[in-house]
């Protein structure tokens, strides 16, 4: 077994790599980007090696330095991941010739399957059943309509070096073959700088069933079943599941002595995955083969027990396979979800920004989550923008359906648009559940699934006026603390007014379908906790405590926690397994429009631009202190009443975190 592997990829599939051969006592070394130089796959590893800037194609697609990087720390074998480097034969070539191990095929068996045309025609000759179609070599418009209309409309025309949906193109009659071929090649063209394509019949309601398949050095192959991964948005995989449900024992076994046929006709060796289109009459065809470990890998781990990073490696390492097919079963049901920084309401246009607010669902049995990224990381444009994978398991699929609702209900997450709403509409989608499942189940169920957004509900409203009242006082409290009379009464938030109610007024831009509407909360202080006044009328809050961002309420006769997070700008609101954002309305504090408002904290991560005041300066209620940038926004801290700087804590050009005390000011009398 190797004692040292550098690992040529970076996120979640690194630490995941990580992982495994930490387990099997291997040392692992990294290589990161510039954007990489805090990232967790960096931290994880025992060494990390610099590649150079961030675009990939400076940095992590750069073969030679990668090798370079394997000599410099003495590195036996690289395991490549998935995308970047992992299917190049060139570089696994190149690392033959250096003496360093591919945890991967042979670069033979790569160059077989980069073609789709070429992989199609192995395929043919090794009798794995194919879609009636054309792969050759002839390109010619006019041939290949004669082709089109030969097979029977509709067809579908593919990029032959083609993947992640780019030059694909449904031609559903023949008057419309001509341009979509058109497209279609200059899109691949762009995308691989190879206009190649073939035609093949398009199966109207196909399910998207891939097998793993394993082999060795020994002539040992095996297939650990399959996986559905028919829900897809612009042809790449949202959801996935193992195993595969509907499909008969029958269907099963063959398949999986296919795909065994299929990896040993091309002298296969490591992890792979043969990919089957599905029709509804239980027959199945070769669409492809990823000569790597799959990013949906996790679901055939989680019903089969074994750790497919460590057979991987074993097998590099000139190992028999740990196990033979008779050996192998499926246990319970398996789900996978990808979860992106991107917004299914701009058709899954993807999303930047910096993850101010993360919590996840706590691991164990049942829920395992794959990530590369801590509270605090960004996502860049510079890499995919998924920022984990969230897998649950039980005992059938229903319990496993249900974990995964549970799950996605505990997800947060705060400073970039995130696709987990969609997701939970997904799990919760009686299509899904039933089985109504092709690579056509997005746009089917698209008004199921891409939802507008609802007006805040009473509970909502409750814990946003809540938490802002309570997080006053803290302030107020921690300011009275710091102060030379801690017992003033202007360190009061309690809204108290001569001959008036004591109350605050908070204000909130609601958004629903576009339109941000305004609403308003009073909060009465009374002896046993408030009374709010809503929209909706009045209700009664008889306890409350914050703690960080946990709220706990006992409100209208129920008891329910609720988590806020305020990014200075707006409180995004976690609660009964549902996301709100509201943007704050300061007017003022307890209920007096004169008052203004603001806080001497930092709202959330980022950099102190300028300081407006210096120790010793009086400054007045609502005068402007200090200017904050936070994800690529300016937020200015107001004082909260009159007084004096006592004290600055910051300067120009600090970073300060979420919650720090930017300056000390002495209240006037």
């Amino acid at each position: 077994m190797f004692t040292k592997i550098l690992i040529a990829n970076r996120g979640e599939i690194a630490c995941r790599v990580i992982k495994t051969a930490k387990k099997l006592g291997i040392k692992t070394v990294a290589v990161y980007s510039e954007a990489d130089k805090d990232a967790m796959h960096v931290a994880m590893a025992d060494e990390a090696v610099y590649l150079g800037p961030a675009p990939a194609r400076e940095s992590y697609l750069k073969g030679e330095l990668i090798i370079e990087a394997c000599k410099k720390t003495g590195a036996q074998a690289v395991h490549p991941g998935y995308g970047f480097l992992s299917e190049n034969a060139d570089f696994a070539k190149a690392l033959a010739e250096n003496d360093i191990e591919f945890i991967g095929p042979p670069e033979g068996a790569i160059i077989a399957m980069g073609s789709k045309s070429a992989a199609k025609e192995i395929m043919e000759e090794a009798n794995v059943p194919l879609v009636k179609g054309y792969h050759g070599e002839n390109q010619d418009g006019d041939f290949l309509k004669s082709q089109a209309d030969e097979i029977g409309y509709p067809v579908i025309i593919k990029a032959t070096a083609g993947g992640g949906g780019k030059g694909m193109r449904i031609v559903w009659k023949e008057d419309d073959f001509a341009s979509s071929l058109a497209s279609c090649k200059r899109e691949s063209a762009a995308s691989f700088s190879d206009d190649k394509v073939l035609v093949e019949k398009y199966i109207t309601k196909p399910r998207h069933v891939e097998i793993q398949v394993f082999a060795d050095k020994h002539g040992n192959a095996v297939h650990l079943f399959e996986r559905d991964c028919s829900v897809q948005r612009r042809h790449q995989k949202v959801i996935e599941e193992a195993p595969a449900p509907g499909l008969s024992e029958e269907t099963r076994s063959k398949m999986g002595q296919v795909a065994i046929r299929a990896a040993q006709a091309i002298g296969y060796v490591g992890a792979g995955t043969v990919e089957f289109l599905y029709d509804e009459d239980e027959s199945f065809y070769f669409m492809e083969m990823n000569t790597r470990l799959q990013v949906e890998h996790p679901v055939t781990e989680k019903i089969t027990g074994q750790d497919l990073v460590e057979w991987q490696l074993k097998v590099a390492a000139d190992q028999k396979l740990p196990m033979q097919q008779d050996e192998l079963s499926i246990n319970g049901h398996a789900f996978e979800v990808r979860i992106y920084a991107e917004d299914p309401n701009q058709d899954f246009l993807p999303a930047t920004g910096t993850l101010l607010h993360l919590n996840t669902p706590e691991e164990s049995e049942h829920v395992r989550i794959d990530t590369g990224v801590t509270q605090g990381d960004s996502v860049s444009v510079h890499y995919d923008p998924m920022i984990a994978k969230l897998i649950v398991w039980d005992q059938d699929r229903n319990a496993a359906l249900a974990r995964l609702r549970g799950a996605l209900a505990q997800y947060q997450i705060v400073g970039l648009t995130t696709n987990v709403p969609f997701l939970a509409a997904l799990a919760h989608s009686q299509g899904f559940e039933d089985l109504d499942l092709d690579t056509n189940f997005i746009e089917r169920y698209k008004d199921d699934l891409i939802l507008d957004e609802e007006a805040a509900d009473d509970d909502t409203l409750v814990a946003a006026a809540v938490y802002q009242l309570l997080k006053r006082e803290q302030t107020a409290a921690e300011n009275a603390k710091n102060s030379e009379d801690p017992y003033s009464p202007w360190h009061s938030v309690n809204g108290w007014r001569l001959n008036t109610d004591n109350h605050h007024t908070f204000e909130y831009l609601d958004k629903v379908d576009g339109i941000a509407n305004d609403v308003e909360v009073i909060v009465h202080f009374r002896d046993q906790g408030y009374l709010l006044d809503l929209p909706s009328g009045e209700l009664p809050v008889h306890s409350a405590t914050l703690n960080g961002h946990i709220l706990r309420l006992d409100a209208n006769g129920k008891r329910f926690n609720a988590t806020v997070v305020d990014d200075g700008a707006n409180l995004h609101i976690f609660i009964h397994g549902h996301y709100k954002v509201l943007e704050k309305v300061e007017r003022g504090l307890a209920g007096d429009s004169e008052d203004a408002g603001g806080s001497l904290t930092a709202p959330m991560p980022g950099t102190v631009i300028e300081v407006l005041v210096s120790e010793g300066d009086h400054v007045e209620s609502g005068q402007p202190l200090v200017i904050l940038e936070a994800m690529k926004m300016e937020h200015t801290i107001n004082a909260p009443t009159a007084g004096v700087v006592s004290e600055i804590h910051y300067a120009a050009g600090d970073l300060v975190d979420d919650g720090a005390e930017l300056l000390s000011l002495e209240v006037a009398e």
